[in-house]
């Protein structure tokens, strides 16, 4: 147990209660999604809820058997009462800080940006900060500032209705027949060739992000990245990332998906359940050298040399699925020089072309 992580639970309710009901085809808001996935990240043992609790009788009741803690923001007549409950929770949260340094992941409940300086106090505090938001009622200043963000129509057990902003599934498993779908009328479905182009970008960008963080992770511990290592980087980049929005029920799935690819390659690790990831020595990065090369070859002219800008273009004529990207270079220039250093081609900076001449090595 001492291993557990001990989560406070802060919920703005009628932030999210309202955000439900406005964007969620009026749906009511329901904790047991949020208990479910806490239960995953460690131990709750705050459970406070912020509200004017007059106007949310039912709900009330639903707390209460979730044994969350009613705090009673009453409504003044003739007065603001926005900032009542905001102010309340934040000094709540920070006291708890303070007087309860076991608690290490605080869970705020809320889309408002105003909190945005509790969470950045929090962090500073040495504690992890989970945010949790109805999607379209959430501003866009409050994910990043949390260590993880998730919004509340993504969550397993939330039947809320599709929206357009959601990533879709890689093309991966193309026997399985599809779950029935409800006819939505305001949204009609997209044609079967722009839904697979959909998934192919959506493949690609994942390919992409992970490739590109694997290399940086490489590049400034110059030690092994393990799976566990490489999720947290993940979430620091972008604190919405989730395996799920890509259609994997795990993240060990996600990469043994993409080892498939050979986007990524899995050894054992130091523990079991977190293997080593690292980006492929050989096989596609040798391929995509020679392409160069071959590229390189073909386009010399009588100085045999071929400047660097439009090269891309020259590749992806011979190989359209062509990305540096994908073998971890965060540019054409870093992934020319990785070529020219493995001697598949020779790069200089020329001053009178004002740019890379790229020639390929006489055999």
């Amino acid at each position: 147990m001492d291993q557990e992580d001990r989560i406070a639970l802060f919920l703005d309710y009628e932030n999210l209660a309202l955000g439900a009901r406005e964007h969620l085809g009026g749906m009511a808001f329901d904790l047991r999604p949020i208990a479910d996935a806490l239960a995953e990240r460690g131990r709750v043992v705050v459970r406070r809820a912020y509200a004017d609790w007059s106007y949310f009788d039912e709900d009330r009741r639903m707390l209460t058997r979730s044994h969350v803690e009613l705090i009673e923001m009453p409504q003044r007549m003739g007065a603001s009462r926005k900032n009542a409950a905001d102010i309340k929770m934040a000094v709540d949260a920070i006291e708890l800080a303070f007087e309860r340094a076991y608690v290490s992941t605080f869970v705020i409940c809320t889309g408002d940006s105003d909190f945005t300086p509790l969470v950045h106090k929090l962090r500073e505090l040495n504690k992890r900060v989970i945010g949790v938001g109805v999607e379209k009622s959430t501003s866009a200043l409050l994910p990043p500032a949390c260590d993880e963000f998730l919004y509340y129509d993504r969550l397993e057990g939330v039947d809320a209705p599709p929206t357009r902003g959601r990533r879709g599934r890689p093309a991966r498993l193309p026997n399985a027949e599809p779950p029935p779908v409800e006819p939505v009328e305001q949204e009609p479905e997209p044609e079967p060739q722009q839904a697979a182009e959909e998934s192919a970008r959506d493949a690609d960008t994942l390919a992409v992000l992970v490739a590109q963080t694997v290399a940086g992770l490489q590049g400034s511990s110059g030690g092994e990245v393990t799976a566990s290592t490489l999720k947290r980087t993940l979430l620091r980049k972008d604190p919405t990332f989730s395996e799920s929005d890509y259609g994997f029920r795990t993240f060990g799935e996600l990469l043994r998906h993409l080892a498939a690819q050979r986007v990524v390659e899995l050894a054992e690790g130091p523990a079991k359940g977190d293997p080593e990831v690292s980006l492929p020595e050989h096989g596609d990065q040798e391929v995509a050298f020679g392409l160069v090369r071959s590229v390189v070859q073909d386009l010399a002219g009588a100085d045999g040399a071929v400047a660097l800008s439009g090269l891309k273009n020259q590749l992806r004529r011979v190989r359209p699925d062509f990305s540096e990207k994908k073998l971890g270079y965060r540019g054409f220039l870093q992934f020319c020089k990785a070529a020219a250093t493995a001697g598949a081609v020779h790069l200089e900076w020329s001053a009178e072309a004002d740019d890379y001449l790229l020639t390929a090595p006489t055999v």
